[in-house]
């Protein structure tokens, strides 16, 4: 069993930690979605993610944006989209970081999103078979997402 760190630390040594660990999700809609809930509270970051899921609300694309279209509704932005399957991701783990405040002591009303990352995990490499007795690949991107959270 690997022995999982974080890339980032608490700086008042009080904070609460979640992790999502090889999500089969994409780790660009991943790093998007982190970068949109990064710094809120945990009712904001909630709200959001079932917005996206809802597409009531899209995410906006500020890396990852070539051909992307665009969204209304986004603010300062205009490229956006709605990954649905990496925002159910996102809200699992945020569900298991608001478990964690509790059972810590937090007040959950008051507790802020500090770090929020999303990194490229392993690749599962299949192959595909084709004509002529050649293959082609069919790679599928895990993704890490790491939430750290303090009190404010």
């Amino acid at each position: 069993m690997p022995n999982w760190g974080y890339s980032a630390r608490s700086d008042l040594g009080v904070g609460v930690k979640a992790s999502g660990r090889d999500l089969r999700i994409s780790p660009k809609a991943a790093r998007e979605i982190c970068r949109s809930i990064r710094h809120a509270r945990l009712d904001e970051a909630r709200r959001f993610l079932q917005d996206v899921i809802d597409m009531k609300r899209a995410v906006p694309y500020r890396r990852h944006k070539k051909e992307v279209p665009h969204k209304a509704g986004l603010d300062k932005w205009y490229a956006g989209r709605y990954p649905v399957k990496a925002a159910r991701a996102i809200l699992k783990v945020l569900d298991s970081l608001e478990a964690n405040c509790e059972d810590q002591g937090f007040d959950v009303e008051r507790v802020r999103l500090v770090h929020v990352a999303a990194q490229r995990a392993r690749v599962l490499k299949r192959f595909v078979p084709r004509a002529f007795g050649r293959s082609s690949p069919n790679y599928e991107h895990l993704t890490h997402i790491e939430l750290l959270a303090e009190e404010v």
